[in-house]
């Protein structure tokens, strides 16, 4: 088995920008927020056939400790259709038990079950819901996914307003 250091960043692509959001955080001395993406390795070109692509997420997620998932409506839909790639992303993701941090997209610090594609619900997953801003992210990474395995929680969880408030959220 791999070593699992990394970050997998799942998202509908109609949310890229979102994503590449998260790379300049990453990137700006200023924001503390780090994170290694599962996403720089087996880089599959956008004319690979669906099977080679598939196996590339797959091996990208073997090297992840974490899930983030980009929750959106269009999430929701693509990650719960049974046969996108983000489809693909989410049943992995639940194989390999991983922890997932939904950002939500919407600005929302609670559970947004319109945000959270139905394999996840439907398997009781345990997850947390942020705000998609670098620290609360930040927190639920260190946090939430740190102690996920050790857990017996099950279903959607989310942040009380006093865990934004100490962050100056």
């Amino acid at each position: 088995m791999s070593y699992r250091n990394k970050t997998y960043v799942a998202f509908a692509s109609e949310d890229i920008n979102n994503y590449r959001m998260m790379q300049a955080w990453s990137k700006n001395e200023s924001i503390d927020f780090d994170f290694t993406d599962a996403h720089s390795l087996f880089i599959a070109r956008d004319t690979s056939k669906p099977e080679t692509i598939k196996n590339n997420l797959r091996d990208r997620m073997k090297n992840a400790k974490q899930i983030v998932l980009l929750g959106s409506a269009t999430a929701r839909r693509k990650g719960s259709n049974g046969t996108s790639f983000l489809a693909y992303e989410i049943k992995v993701a639940l194989e390999l038990n991983l922890p997932i941090v939904i950002a939500n997209l919407g600005g929302s610090r609670e559970i947004v079950n319109g945000f959270i594609p139905e394999p996840i619900l439907d398997a009781g997953h345990y997850t947390m819901s942020v705000s998609f801003q670098p620290k609360i992210i930040k927190v639920a990474l260190d946090n939430y996914a740190a102690t996920f395995a050790n857990s017996s929680n099950t279903g959607s969880y989310y942040y009380k307003d006093s865990t934004y408030t100490s962050l100056g959220l």
